[in-house]
């Protein structure tokens, strides 16, 4: 088991700002880099942690780098060149990736970090803005187990549940799973509480009946009262939705399997970022019912 001394976080934004931030509080000697220099320099000023210009010097002598940027592409930017983190990862290092992306690019990183005598990990996360600042994340994971129980206990920094789900790419794909079930709950919670709404129940009293039979979930404890008031200012973007169902979508087709119900989510969703929605939280689905 290595003595985790030095990490190093790349991607400062909603969730990877607090993340970072509970690892510096928790005792790790923790170097962060953002691609706007004005946001790591604010992280700096919050948790007193060092940054860096570079992913590479952010990498540089880091026995774990984490990573939650945006998507595929993104990670790309960070992860390679001159400048990218594998430039700057000691020997034996481990690169942990927290955005939710495809598994062909896990595949791609762990082949990536092999190559150089790096070990890597998928550990997509969940649990929102909320669960980062809160340190409760679920975090689910693909790698081998040994560097998962290296990991595991500096993750615990930020994250209630971490989950070894299989080998690379496992971790994405459970998020996929996530994802999917979200969308499906949204799309049913919406069409309840327009039910509801058309024959004049009261939507307090509808949540606090159902919310503790088979009917509840963190959906209807969390969104359905502001849903009903047509409250979207929060919580996580359309836009950051779709990405992720089209990552699910794609795997589907790889997979050479239908999924319906994505699909008319994403649709629906699709239609909401053509009438400037897509900053919105995704449950303004209920809008696109309302039409």
């Amino acid at each position: 088991m290595m003595d985790i001394n030095k990490v190093a976080f790349i991607g400062l934004g909603i969730m990877g700002a607090p993340m970072a931030g509970h690892l510096q509080q928790k005792g790790f000697n923790t170097t962060a880099y953002n691609r706007t220099h004005s946001k790591a320099k604010a992280w700096q000023a919050l948790y007193n942690g060092k940054i860096a210009a570079t992913p590479r010097e952010a990498a540089r002598d880091a026995d774990i780098v984490f990573m939650c940027i945006g998507n595929d592409n993104d990670v790309r930017g960070v992860v390679y060149g001159d400048d990218g983190i594998l430039a700057g990862l000691k020997p034996g290092a481990i690169l942990i990736d927290h955005t939710t992306a495809s598994a062909t690019l896990a595949h791609e990183l762990e082949n990536a970090c092999h190559k150089q005598g790096n070990h890597f990990m998928d550990c997509p996360v969940s649990g929102g803005q909320s669960g980062a600042e809160k340190g409760s994340l679920t975090i689910m994971c693909g790698g081998d187990e040994q560097t998962f129980a290296i990991a595991k206990p500096v993750m615990e920094a930020y994250a209630r549940q971490i989950q070894l789900v299989g080998k690379c790419g496992a971790g994405q794909r459970c998020k996929m799973v996530n994802q999917i079930c979200i969308a499906g709950v949204l799309q049913g919670l919406s069409e309840g509480l327009l039910l509801a709404e058309t024959v004049g129940l009261d939507i307090h009293q509808v949540v606090e009946t159902l919310k503790y039979g088979a009917a509840g979930s963190w959906q209807m404890e969390n969104r359905a009262e502001t849903m009903a008031k047509n409250e979207f200012n929060f919580g996580f973007a359309i836009d950051w939705m779709r990405k992720d169902l089209g990552i699910c979508l794609e795997e589907a087709e790889r997979q050479n399997i239908d999924l319906p119900l994505t699909r008319q989510v994403d649709e629906r969703y699709a239609e909401l970022q053509q009438e400037g929605c897509g900053r919105m939280d995704t449950s303004a689905l209920i809008l696109a019912l309302k039409k």
